[in-house]
């Protein structure tokens, strides 16, 4: 792997949600505490959705994904975090993961204390922070004006929203903006558009944080076209979006999977597709692509 690119930053920043977030920060764990990973807490779907419904929690789902993909090896500790009841029990299809991590938060003073917990239980060197610690639901405005609320809602509706937002709004995790604000390399995605890589950028302080950044931005884009409202967005409409609610501040580089390498402008193709899995990026791949992109000499490396 030619991570020796990577290396050279000192404060790696990953923003997103979901299994795509995952995907990238178990792809560069290898900078350890120099990664940090910002993640979506919007979820109102599955096990995460019930539990906010019934306790009005932040959506622990996508950071229990990421510390899972993070976890070094399989183990008991991992095995029993990623454990799914069955049955027809009220515990069924709850994942046992999403239950630790609100107990540990009710016998915490913070949301982002039992995220730590886990992290030391897994030996994860890696941060992980949550975007906000306070609940809140993504709603998406229509060009008719209807709003949409709750993410699972927005990602079900085939109409382009005009717009975003967060309600109610909230802060954004003091962690979370101090790391974008010491950040020499931020990473957007892959994943939903709209549903996980939108919603920290929503948060006023860490937009704000995102505009005064001197880092370079890479957005990695998906594999698939995404079953959602957002697969109607070209390259260039998301770009837009992007330089929208990050105060004008623009993504420097775009990552695609593609046959080869090839760099058109700021768009760079790589074979990304895993081979065990067609709709996941290959760990080995990411960390490649990545250090080409920042190191573009790199691709003597590559003869």
């Amino acid at each position: 792997m030619r991570d020796c690119a990577i290396n050279q930053y000192q404060h790696v920043v990953a923003i997103g949600g979901g299994h795509g977030l995952g995907r990238v920060l178990s792809s560069l764990s290898f900078l350890g505490p120099k990664l940090t990973g910002i993640v979506a807490t919007t979820d109102n779907g599955g096990s995460t959705g019930r539990l906010r419904q019934q306790q009005d929690c932040i959506a622990w789902g996508d950071l229990r994904n990421c510390l899972s993909q993070l976890a070094s090896r399989p183990s008991v500790g991992s095995l029993l975090f990623e454990y799914r009841f069955g049955g027809n029990s009220e515990l069924a299809n709850h994942n046992l993961g999403n239950l630790v991590l609100m107990a540990l938060d009710d016998l915490c003073v913070r949301p982002l204390d039992a995220v730590n917990l886990i992290r030391k239980l897994l030996n994860i060197e890696t941060k992980v922070i949550p975007m906000s610690e306070q609940p809140t639901h993504l709603v998406a405005i229509q060009s008719c004006g209807n709003r949409i609320f709750g993410e699972v809602e927005v990602d079900q509706k085939c109409e382009d929203p005009i717009a975003l937002s967060l309600e109610p709004m909230v802060g954004a995790t003091l962690e979370a903006c101090e790391a974008v604000r010491q950040a020499d390399l931020i990473i957007l995605g892959p994943g939903s558009f709209l549903t996980s890589i939108m919603p920290p950028l929503l948060l006023p302080k860490l937009a704000e944080a995102l505009h005064a950044s001197k880092a370079k931005v890479i957005l990695i884009d998906n594999l698939t076209q995404e079953p959602s409202a957002a697969a109607n967005f070209s390259l260039e409409k998301r770009l837009g979006w992007f330089k929208q609610v990050m105060g004008n501040k623009a993504v420097d580089h775009v990552l695609c999977h593609g046959d080869r390498y090839l760099t058109t402008g700021i768009v760079t193709h790589y074979p990304l597709r895993s081979r065990h899995h067609q709709a996941l990026h290959d760990r080995a791949a990411l960390a490649d692509a990545l250090s080409l992109i920042v190191e573009p000499q790199a691709l003597d490396a590559l003869a």
